[in-house]
């Protein structure tokens, strides 16, 4: 394996430059590396947009969430909740209360979902360091506030420093019988405190208010529609899980941030393997260049394989020594390729050379790029497995067509 090495190495970095061969090699090579880098940088990109939705999320979604299998409402006492609150890595519980109502503010109308929460969401969610208007004030002795998304201000224009206008909340009656309609609804007004903004989906569909007036507005004592549970970052989120889950029995459904959007998460992976998938298509045209030049140097080192014959060498050795050479000139371009790529990638993540070009306000202005190295060991992997296969072929149809017998290796 040494001696074939060596050979094929004497091969690829010949001192004859003006060599076509060489040159088509060379061009083999930047093929192989532009396609490398190209899937290094993208999958980074994904990474990056994923990282960033994820965090929008975390910012609203708890790392853990109780709903009920059946019914929309449950008791919370029905679950231990003190051995819950007792658990390792267990730093917060709140119960909340979600249900769609329909908003009033002067003469305009929004529907859209008011959520009530205890205080530990302030401090589970970190929603105030998210607030771009007002403050986030749920509860101040007696008296309840409302903190609106962003979206739902703009549609209702609310005024936050209007204290003559309240928000007013209409919810269906759970009465079985309604004798009109003015008493179909239940209403009850609330002032506005704060705005805050996350992401479109959370801005333009919530309203936080505190747990006991949507208990008041909905008609509900103890009931609530889920409770979420924060985790300390050192703590196994995976074990946390289980362990709620065998409290609260196969009556409870126990989600964590992934499985809360599934659909979402389970669209972005595949999103970006179909990417990948497409990529490494382009990439295994890139190196047809290989079996190109492979084949041409074949016949070029005719002579070579010739000597090599008479002074021993076997078939097998000499069919070797152009499968490495083909192996050689996928994996410096690969290896090139990975290395700029990550370069690339570093530069984007310590500078935000190239923007997001496109109007409207978002979260960020820069493409977002994240380092995995798992992505490398699949690229690397698919080009090794390119380059065996195109580097094999050429072979085959070498040893396949006899080229390697005496007797054809001594005629021109």
């Amino acid at each position: 394996m040494n001696f074939s090495f060596y050979i094929a190495k004497r091969y690829i970095f010949s001192k004859k430059s003006h060599n076509i061969i060489n040159v088509i090699s060379l061009i083999s090579v930047i093929g192989v590396m532009v396609g490398t880098m190209a899937l290094i940088i993208v999958l980074s990109v994904f990474n990056g947009f994923e990282s960033v939705v994820i965090s929008l999320f975390n910012s609203f979604d708890p790392d853990i969430k109780i709903t009920a299998k059946l019914g929309k409402t449950f008791n919370p006492n029905e679950i231990p909740v003190g051995k819950i609150k007792k658990l390792n890595g267990v730093i917060y519980y709140t119960n909340v209360l979600e249900e769609n109502a329909l908003l009033k503010y002067r003469d305009k109308q929004y529907i859209a979902t008011i959520k009530g929460v205890e205080y530990d969401f302030k401090k589970m969610s970190k929603l105030d360091t998210m607030m771009v208007g007002g403050s986030f004030i749920l509860e101040s002795d007696s008296n309840d506030f409302a903190v609106a998304g962003q979206g739902i201000a703009y549609f209702l224009s609310l005024n936050l420093k209007d204290f003559t206008a309240p928000l007013n909340i209409y919810v269906p009656r759970r009465m079985k019988t309604i004798e009109n309609q003015i008493n179909a609804f239940n209403n009850l007004a609330i002032m506005p405190a704060g705005v805050f903004s996350i992401q479109q989906d959370f801005d333009a569909k919530y309203v936080l208010v505190p747990l006991r007036f949507a208990r008041r507005l909905l008609e509900y004592k103890e009931e609530v529609t889920a409770i979420e549970i924060g985790i300390s970052k050192n703590a196994d989120k995976e074990n946390v899980q289980k362990e709620i889950q065998k409290l609260t029995g196969s009556g409870f459904i126990v989600e964590n941030r992934y499985q809360q959007h599934k659909m979402l998460y389970k669209v972005m992976k595949n999103e970006k393997w179909a990417v990948f998938l497409i990529l490494s298509f382009i990439l295994v045209i890139a190196t047809f260049n290989i079996i190109g030049s492979l084949t041409m140097l074949i016949l070029e080192k005719k002579k070579d394989a010739m000597v090599l014959k008479s002074l021993g060498a076997n078939n097998k050795l000499i069919s070797r020594i152009f499968l490495i050479e083909g192996l050689m000139i996928n994996l410096i371009g690969a290896i090139a390729g990975l290395a700029l790529g990550a370069l690339i990638c570093l530069i984007q993540q310590k500078f935000g050379l190239i923007k997001i070009q496109a109007t409207g306000t978002f979260v960020i202005n820069t493409y977002p790029v994240e380092l995995h190295i798992k992505d490398f060991i699949y690229v690397f992997i698919t080009v090794f497995v390119i380059a065996l296969l195109t580097s094999w072929y050429p072979v085959r149809q070498l040893r396949k067509s006899n080229f390697l017998d005496i007797k054809n290796l001594s005629t021109n």
